[in-house]
């Protein structure tokens, strides 16, 4: 995989003006847990809590580069992603995982060759209710997020845009 070719600092002075609310930056309370620093690409979501069934489902197709979305509510309660789920997103293409929640496992996710955030770490793992929604609009910190954006994630944040830069 080649390293993506983006600064998010250049599409954020290329956008600083937009008013219109297609372009938007997410809030900088991720922390950095996966092997790829630099990642992008068009988004599937994810709405749950503290049931990670739809995050494995997801994970376990092809991510075709894409990057899933996770919106666990912000808990810091259990991780909605640990090591093997890391390994089914890097063996299945995906390009990263935002986490609105926590993760575990950070040796396997460093490990992993996929782009990783989320808040926190917590090593309780969560329970198995499927229960959730796939592919719908979800709201991080305020920002919205929807399916077939794209987003765009290096050293110094991450950006949401419609269309790919």
């Amino acid at each position: 995989m080649t390293t993506p070719d983006f600064s998010t600092c250049d599409l954020c002075d290329v956008h600083k003006n937009d008013g219109s609310g297609a372009f938007r930056v997410l809030p900088p309370v991720f922390k950095d847990f996966g092997a790829r620093k630099r990642f992008a690409g068009p988004v599937s979501t994810i709405k749950c809590f503290e049931d990670n069934s739809l995050v494995k489902a997801a994970l376990d197709e092809p991510g075709r580069q894409r990057v899933l979305v996770v919106d666990g509510g912000g808990s810091l309660r259990r991780a909605l992603v640990g090591g093997n789920l890391a390994a089914a997103a890097e063996r299945n293409g995906w390009a990263g995982v935002v986490v609105h929640g926590c993760v575990r496992d950070s040796a396997e996710l460093v490990a992993a060759e996929v782009g990783i955030r989320a808040l926190a770490l917590m090593p309780l793992p969560t329970e198995k209710r499927n229960a959730g929604e796939r592919d719908v609009p979800v709201q991080i910190d305020g920002v919205w997020v929807r399916p077939g954006d794209w987003l765009y994630a290096d050293e110094d944040g991450m950006v949401v845009m419609p269309e790919p830069k």
